[in-house]
């Protein structure tokens, strides 16, 4: 993510990450309801204090837990959705990308989609998956 962020000129100063799941589930699965659910307030929360207009959803694990069950990464990635005056962008986890490299291109274009717009504030939400981003 580092390389994708100099590649487009974006400072790490600009933006926030944020995780779905504050500790990582054993083997590094992907993380049970319950376990996305107990943490979900927490983000919550920092979504209030940073106030971002964008919120970039990196993977399933997040378009799920904060859009809903009914999206799909693959259908959903590149294409905006906007909810209570915040614009979501979902593309794909960085970890997808070290397992599948054709995937870069799109997440590129994703992110240069998302710093075409003028903003002040904008979060990335992903599930911690290693040390991938």
């Amino acid at each position: 993510m580092n390389l994708a962020f100099q590649m487009l000129g974006i400072k790490r100063e600009e933006l926030y990450i944020a995780n779905i799941v504050k500790c990582r589930p054993p083997g590094n699965r992907n993380p049970e309801e319950d376990e996305a659910n107990a943490c979900l307030n927490y983000l919550r929360n920092q979504v209030l204090l940073v106030k971002p207009e964008i919120i970039v959803l990196l993977g399933s694990v997040a378009l799920k837990n904060i859009l809903g069950k009914e999206y799909g990464i693959t259908a959903s990635r590149g294409k905006w959705i906007e909810r209570k005056g915040i614009k979501y962008m979902p593309t794909w986890h960085p970890a997808a990308l070290l397992r599948d490299e054709s995937k870069k291109i799109d997440f590129i274009n994703d992110l240069k989609l998302v710093f075409s717009v003028p903003r002040s504030h904008f979060l990335m939400a992903q599930m911690c998956q290693g040390d991938a981003y």
